[in-house]
């Protein structure tokens, strides 16, 4: 392996210049647990790193009243995963956290690589998409927030521009009345990537009828899958088993999965159909 030259900025200011300066020879590297493999693999082969592990700035956890929680993009996915804001604010994300692979990772993997590596199989992406999360990007031109929903373009392609650094993650809390889960399937090690993960956050009426339901399928597709059609068919309605059944069929219907060594097109199908049930029922019972 050729020899590759190391940038270390102390600052963010100092990271996007040198972003800019070096577009088309550097790669971003922050835990590094993905890029190191790409680079052993010879998928990439950069001649330069722009290491973001010295900026300090981007290591927060914390709450703001009206916006939810702010989630710096070197957050450790095992920082996160701990974090007693994170746990007491919104359970589920922290849940989320503590299932993407073992914790030799998740101690490296940071918050911010997770997201902007937009790996398909990764658990935290549909768990974002369903709780309406915005990521905050930086560039020499200043900063803008992008929801994720529409974070995520392809197969590990978002829309960050080439000069833009992923700074930070923003979860709004969930309305009152509301409530939500994750849960995965993995077809092989109990430490793999999901062969499909749902996430649903239900808001409901008080008088017991849904108000909300947002249901996202992720590992399934290039992007996180949510089918607003079938989302509609619970507004206003009670959540019965009979009609928890009936979206779970639509999103099975409507999403062309693919296929891939931890299951097929078929397989998945059968899958999102049992995912969302499980998905939807576990937000409504609050487990």
């Amino acid at each position: 392996m050729a020899s590759i030259e190391i940038l270390q900025p102390t600052s963010l200011d100092e990271a996007v210049s040198l972003l800019v300066k070096h577009s088309e020879e550097a790669k971003i590297v922050a835990g590094g647990t993905a890029l190191v493999i790409m680079l052993r693999n010879h998928l990439i082969s950069p001649s330069m790193l722009l290491s973001l592990g010295r900026l300090g700035d981007l290591r927060h956890i914390r709450h703001e009243s009206g916006t939810g929680l702010r989630i710096g993009a070197l957050v450790t996915l095992r920082e996160a995963e701990q974090s007693p804001l994170v746990r007491e604010k919104n359970p589920t994300l922290a849940y989320t956290f503590s299932k993407v692979g073992n914790v030799r990772v998740r101690n490296a993997a940071t918050v911010g690589g997770n997201i902007s590596e937009a790996d398909y199989a990764s658990d935290p992406p549909c768990v974002l998409v369903a709780m309406r999360a915005r990521v905050r990007a930086c560039s020499v031109r200043g900063e803008r927030e992008v929801a994720v929903r529409s974070f995520f373009r392809g197969f590990y392609e978002t829309c960050l521009e080439p000069d833009e650094i992923l700074t930070e993650v923003i979860i709004p809390d969930l309305a009152p009345g509301s409530s939500a889960a994750y849960v995965k399937y993995v077809s092989r090690s109990s430490e793999d990537r999901p062969c499909a993960g749902a996430a649903a956050v239900v808001e409901q009426n008080p008088d017991g009828t849904c108000k909300e339901l947002r249901v996202v399928l992720g590992a399934v597709s290039e992007i996180p899958q949510e089918i607003e059609s079938a989302e509609a068919m619970a507004r206003g309605q009670r959540l019965t088993g009979e009609l928890v059944d009936e979206i779970a069929t639509a999103y099975s219907a409507a999403i062309s999965p693919l296929s891939d060594l931890r299951g097929s097109d078929w397989y998945r199908k059968q899958i999102i159909r049992i995912l969302t049930r499980r998905a939807i029922q576990q937000a409504m019972s609050g487990n």
